[in-house]
């Protein structure tokens, strides 16, 4: 059950991700829309706390997660380190989307480990 709610947050985040920045155009656009960027930040700090709580049978299955990209943008979003505009461009369309893809097909392949009652 723990892993499931921890892949249940992870997409639920990274969807909210996709869909507040779906109509972007650009960077600056993201950059320049103070509202907008608060709003991805805050759901990128949950999805990258959440990713840190991953147990490490998941950590082992999920090699190809860039694990230290989320640990710095966890350490930057929760300490209010700035700048990170490179680090929040690079999880919107690098790290969110490769992450979601890897646990889903994780999912598919080892449903179990996913199960409510596991």
């Amino acid at each position: 059950m723990y892993q499931r709610s921890l892949f249940d947050i992870v997409m639920d985040c990274g969807q909210q991700v996709g869909t507040l920045t779906r109509e972007m155009h650009s960077e600056a656009e993201l950059f320049a829309s103070a509202n907008t960027l608060r709003a991805v930040e805050a759901q990128l700090l949950i999805m990258s706390h959440t990713l840190g709580n991953f147990t490490a049978q998941l950590h082992d299955r999920l090699l190809q997660v860039d694990w230290n990209g989320w640990a710095v943008l966890h350490d930057k979003l929760r300490r209010g380190i700035q700048p990170r505009r490179e680090e929040i461009w690079y999880a919107i369309h690098g790290l969110v989307p490769q992450t979601m893809g890897l646990l889903k097909d994780l999912r598919q392949r080892h449903p179990d480990w996913f199960a409510v009652g596991f």
